[in-house]
């Protein structure tokens, strides 16, 4: 695919980025566009590898090599009907996946890897401009009404599928605003809330309902639900955060990533926060506990803010720069990451753990812990401290963005009396379909904390599900067993 010489006339280039002097004192968009003849290029560098590893790669199964040969010739329109194929939300993807494709590109074995995320985005991006992205309503209705439970990616994929197979689909957000985590977890700089927009007003265009302020289980019974829908797509996402639960947890400060980047979010968005009720880091010694997206999430915000100092600790040692002889190709690179946030200043410090907080008139103003070595005992993880180097750090705002134990389960789990996975998480069958019968899941609520990516493609085959169970058959594309 593109030029036969391309990998070997064209070195991988960077993502643009905003300086960060200036990127650092507003809550713009942190990237820039990338010139479209240097991106032709780019896309010139995906070689006629024979087998295109990136296809495994990615969840969604994306015609990659298909869609960067056509940038390539400056087949725009042409790419981007290839992207669609397979993926409902290439906007969502390009700016948020860490593209695990780019991980199984063929040009990986022994140099740098296809830009494939850039020119996906580069993709969707000309295709709006062009005004080629239009609603498209099912041209027949089956009378057939679904609610989906839950507005994040996997859930608008679902919803968007089911509704061009024909199908009345209302999708329930228990937040004010649709969009999960896109809305409210994803910070303004690294997604625009325009983009997420746009793409919600084409959806309630082809017939999408959307009913904000609707949790089922709490303001919306689960019962109504199941005599008014003829089936019911769970994807409530996986929310219940995982907790520190070390002496002085409870002193004042110490916040869930969530908690913190939801606020935030909502002032982005207009809403009028008080002061009193607003969690900042502004002039404060920050920790954010967690070296994940979630945790760089934080760190972004809290730069944005103008803390005085910020450490990120993780609990994990430090990947080394380049894959390791146990992490070889095709695999997912476990090597070291620098994320925008982390370009933008802070301390990042690894095998650290945290063992107790201690403060002043109920609020934080210490963190006490130590190093840590990582080691395998009759095949099981474990971290054992390394006597010595316990410490400690001044600290008056402390964020937990550990990861994600799973779905809450009070509430629609629980009135449904759904079967549950050693996990935690809702368990289903080969068609998406839980423990009770018309009652589907999808995302992380059955999967666990996971990738974007992977909660739209699951959202796609969950509505295949669906789809069957109403109709018998369904035409609607599968990417997951």
């Amino acid at each position: 695919m593109g030029k036969p010489t391309g990998f070997m006339e064209w070195k991988r280039d960077k993502q643009p980025y905003r300086a960060v002097a200036e990127r650092v004192r507003d809550w713009k968009l942190q990237m820039l566009p990338w010139p479209e003849d240097t991106l032709q290029k780019q896309g010139a560098r995906c070689m006629d590898c024979g087998i295109p590893f990136c296809h495994e790669g990615c969840p969604l199964g994306n015609l990659i090599p298909d869609w960067n040969d056509l940038v390539y010739r400056d087949k725009w329109r042409e790419a981007i009907d290839r992207l669609h194929a397979t993926n409902n939300f290439p906007e969502f993807t390009g700016t948020l996946c860490p593209a695990p494709c780019e991980g199984s590109c063929v040009l990986g074995i022994n140099d740098d890897p296809v830009t494939i995320r850039a020119i996906e985005l580069a993709t969707i991006d000309h295709a709006f401009e062009a005004g080629w992205v239009k609603p498209e309503p099912p041209v027949v209705r089956t009378g057939k009404k679904v609610a989906v439970v839950g507005s994040g990616p996997a859930g608008l994929a679902a919803a968007q599928q089911l509704n061009r197979a024909g199908h009345w689909v209302t999708v329930f957000e228990r937040d004010d605003r649709i969009g999960g985590l896109l809305r409210y977890g994803i910070p303004e700089f690294k997604m625009e809330k325009r983009v997420l927009d746009r793409r919600l007003q084409l959806m309630e265009k082809e017939g999408v309902d959307f009913q904000v302020n609707a949790h089922v289980g709490v303001t919306v019974s689960v019962e109504d639900l199941r005599r008014e829908f003829d089936a019911i797509l769970l994807a409530g996402g996986a929310t219940l955060p995982r907790d520190l639960k070390v002496p002085g947890r409870e002193l004042g400060g110490i916040h869930f990533a969530m908690e913190y980047l939801t606020l935030q979010n909502r002032r982005c968005e207009g809403d009028p926060i008080p002061d009193e009720g607003f969690i900042t880091a502004g002039g404060k010694r920050v920790v954010i506990i967690g070296g994940g997206d979630t945790g760089a999430d934080c760190l972004g915000t809290v730069h944005r803010q103008g803390a005085a100092s910020v450490h990120q600790f993780e609990l994990l040692p430090r990947p080394p720069d380049e894959r390791a002889p146990d992490n070889p190709w095709p695999q997912w690179p476990v090597i070291l990451r620098t994320s925008a946030a982390h370009a933008e200043g802070g301390i990042r410090e690894y095998a650290v753990s945290t063992t107790r907080f201690s403060g002043e008139n109920g609020h934080v103003k210490k963190l006490h812990a130590h190093r840590v070595e990582m080691v395998r005992e009759g095949g099981r993880l474990d971290f054992r401290p390394i006597p010595h180097t316990e410490f400690e750090l001044e600290a008056e705002l402390v964020l937990l963005a550990m990861g994600f134990l799973g779905p809450e389960r009070d509430g629609a789990l629980s009135q449904l009396g759904l079967k549950l996975t050693e996990r935690g998480t809702v368990s289903r069958d080969v068609n998406w379909m839980t423990s009770v019968p018309g009652v589907f899941v999808a995302g992380d609520m059955q999967r666990g904390q996971s990738l974007i990516v992977w909660a739209i493609a699951e959202g796609r085959s969950a509505a295949r599900g669906v789809d069957l169970y109403l109709m018998g058959r369904s035409d609607l594309p599968a990417p997951l067993p």
